[in-house]
């Protein structure tokens, strides 16, 4: 399943029920459940004909046995009769049950006994898995009647004779047909439950994508008036040199231009991810957001946390957008809080930005080693909020396990125009 842009995961149970201790056990059951429900809607055509050819081999037996009594040709037509319906068992599972217990009728009356008669099974299951509970109720009840005449005419033609006991054997055989009537019931509910576990786990990560576009939203806030902040002192300053010293005059409003052309473009990507209104955070709204200056202070602190951390710059960040160098810094914050979260507290970090003129690489990996009972494939609202941070720059995320035994984040942005404040006259 795909999450977003470069984030791939297999399902998953959502926290809530992943953090329970009670429900621990059948995590596991249900998680490969959802996986092989995942795989079969991907390939359908595989079951769907898998299930019939099945049948189809096992009658094969019969056709080839010198002891049955008729010809092999009425054994090719049973087996075609059996087998061909099932492959509309999960669109008619009522009309190929119908088919199937008409063809089982015929073969009693022929008195012949046909390995591919597995198919009643099959398109019993199909009723309990798709079928109505009226339908359920209606084909079961057939099916055991078919057994007490299948046995009653396999007996008095003989053939029921090596059996010590068929009483006992009709009566397995009716244990046997309702049991599969009751794993069609029970695939039914798994899937009901599974599909319920996996829309909560949406919801989820729709929440975490809401909380953190809003998030965003707040902090571009945040850049966008510090923007016009230097935008309007400039041009209080290009008022004040117009006169006396014109050629600065201009160079200032060129800088104005460049300055408002760059917000635009930081509101543009914003308004394309995020359509929630920022609330106040109780924060100077001038107040500038971290950049990639202050990725060593960053590092300092998970260092202070204990594990050793390294950092790698590569090209000119600062000649980066602060919207951008934003996206760079929180992005790094997420990898190394799921680093100090998830990892041994000696594990070795290592943090690499290198900002080429094509795109904003980043890497953020660790040597691990894991600590017992997490797990770190789960797509919390770590890897939501790197998603959306990428998103605003057309940018992808992946987050996996690396060669050290550790844990890796790789990150690719876009880069922006230079940002005209690191040149004020």
């Amino acid at each position: 399943m795909t999450t977003g842009p470069g984030i791939r995961e297999r399902p998953r149970l959502p926290e809530s029920l992943a953090d329970d201790p009670d429900q621990k056990v059948i995590i596991p059951i249900i998680n490969r459940l959802g996986a092989w429900r995942t795989a079969d809607l991907a390939h359908p055509w595989v079951r769907r004909c898998a299930v019939p050819a099945l049948c189809a081999l096992l009658g094969v037996p019969s056709i080839v046995n010198p002891a049955n009594d008729a010809p092999w040709w009425i054994h090719v037509l049973l087996m075609t009769a059996f087998c061909v319906p099932l492959l509309w068992r999960e669109s008619r599972p009522a009309t190929v049950f119908a088919f199937t217990t008409g063809v089982s009728a015929l073969s009693q009356a022929l008195v012949v006994f046909n390995g591919a008669d597995a198919a009643r099974a099959v398109a019993l299951y199909s009723v309990g898995r798709h079928g109505t509970p009226r339908q359920l109720v209606v084909a079961v009840s057939v099916t055991m009647l078919q057994l007490l005449a299948w046995a009653a005419v396999f007996w008095t033609s003989g053939q029921l004779e090596y059996v010590s006991r068929p009483e006992v054997a009709a009566l397995l055989a009716m244990a046997a047909m309702a049991a599969f009537a009751g794993l069609g019931l029970a695939g039914r509910l798994v899937n009901t439950v599974i599909a319920a576990l996996q829309k909560e786990r949406d919801q989820q990560a729709q929440l975490a994508a809401a909380a953190e576009r809003a998030r965003v939203a707040r902090e571009m806030h945040d850049i966008l008036g510090h923007t016009l902040a230097v935008i309007v002192g400039l041009a209080d300053g290009a008022a004040a040199l117009a006169a006396t010293r014109p050629e600065r005059g201009a160079e200032t409003l060129r800088i104005i231009g460049e300055s408002g052309r760059d917000a635009l473009g930081e509101l543009r990507r914003l308004l394309a991810v995020v359509d929630v209104d920022g609330a106040p955070r109780g924060e100077a709204p001038l107040a500038p957001q971290p950049g990639a200056r202050d990725l060593d202070a960053l590092l300092d602190r998970v260092r202070a946390a204990g594990p050793s951390a390294r950092l790698r710059t590569e090209g000119q960040l600062d000649a980066l957008s602060p919207g951008l160098q934003l996206a760079v810094y929180r992005i790094v914050q997420e990898a190394l809080t799921n680093t100090l979260k998830h990892a041994a507290p000696d594990t070795d970090v290592s943090v690499t930005v290198t900002a080429g003129a094509d795109a904003v690489l980043v890497a953020v990996e660790d040597t691990g080693p894991s600590l017992a009972g997490a797990s770190r494939g789960r797509a919390g609202q770590g890897l939501v909020g790197m998603r959306e941070r990428a998103a605003l720059y057309q940018g992808e995320v992946t987050a996996g396990p690396n060669s050290r035994g550790g844990w890796a984040v790789r990150a690719r942005l876009l880069p922006t125009t230079t940002h005209p404040e690191n040149h004020h006259p």
